[in-house]
């Protein structure tokens, strides 16, 4: 992994086994000057089912916790790259460059905000996933390795993944520490979240540490009695990872169209409240359970 210092800009690159899984202060040989050290907490919005909100949920929680002072690297792993639409950029390289080594991680990402940093997704990802299909051995970890020398950079790396399930959302499963799940509160939301957990419970038979975190009920229309009835239920069998829900919001829908997120475009409107409220909660949460 390379580590680069933030006072003179001189990299070393040191091995990953050697740097500790919580903070450490590293000590620049070129200058002294002395700064911390730890692997940014990985956070993958997750669930199979399209149309739930993964992609309004990744830019606007990266968005959010980016204006909280955090370094955030926000990864699209859709080969639609909806991330980069939603955020107004037009960034000339992203994941599949970074995961092919055609581009050094640096040269890869690409900065959208103050404090937020874009891989961007797109069509070429679907190459991606016939090399993943093609390896032979250790395709799942593919996006481990190439994500590896960007961990130390930021506090924050928050994965948007794409509907279904293939060999990129096996990768983000076995690279992501916490899963937030978006719930739109409808019937075939609840199936398609039954689904999910029992796909995820075969990939915790060889990576016990992936966990869902969070699940974000998402278009909470408080003038339908449906909705309600669905949180209800969600909250009763997940009381310990259920957040405030998400409510619908009109604001949230017209953002992406002037390439901004929920904070820039409507700053006061319930879109804006409720995403500054999974904002806070991930921040006062553990990366360990």
């Amino acid at each position: 992994m390379e580590i680069t210092c933030p006072k003179c800009g001189f990299s070393r690159t040191v091995d990953d086994a050697k740097i500790p899984s919580k903070k450490a202060v590293v000590h620049c040989k070129s200058c002294g000057h002395k700064f911390p050290l730890a692997r940014a907490r990985s956070i993958a919005v997750l669930l199979s089912k399209g149309g739930v909100g993964k992609t309004t949920t990744s830019v606007n929680l990266a968005a959010g916790l980016a204006l909280e002072g955090q370094r955030v690297l926000l990864v699209d792993t859709d080969t639609q790259g909806q991330d980069a639409y939603m955020l107004g950029v037009k960034p000339k390289a992203g994941l599949t460059e970074l995961v092919t080594k055609e581009l050094k991680p640096k040269d890869a990402i690409f900065k959208a905000r103050d404090n937020l940093w874009l891989l961007a997704g797109g069509k070429s990802l679907a190459g991606v996933k016939r090399m993943i299909d093609r390896k032979d051995f250790g395709g799942e970890m593919t996006l481990t390795e190439s994500l590896a020398p960007l961990e130390t950079q930021f506090d924050f790396i928050i994965i948007d993944s794409s509907p279904g399930w293939d060999p990129l959302t096996v990768n983000v499963l076995f690279y992501a520490k916490e899963i937030l799940i978006p719930v739109s509160l409808e019937v075939m939301s609840l199936q398609g979240l039954s689904e999910f957990i029992k796909s995820l419970s075969s990939i915790k038979k060889y990576r016990k540490e992936v966990g869902i975190k969070y699940m974000v009920p998402t278009f909470m229309d408080e003038r339908i009695k449906n909705p309600g009835e669905i949180l209800e239920k969600l909250r009763k069998i997940y009381p310990q990872h259920i957040c405030e829900p998400i409510r619908y919001n009109v604001r949230l829908s017209e953002a992406p169209a002037y390439g901004m997120t929920i904070f820039e475009y409507a700053g006061g409107s319930p879109g804006a409240t409720d995403y500054k409220a999974l904002v806070k909660r991930v921040l006062e949460s553990d990366d360990e359970e």
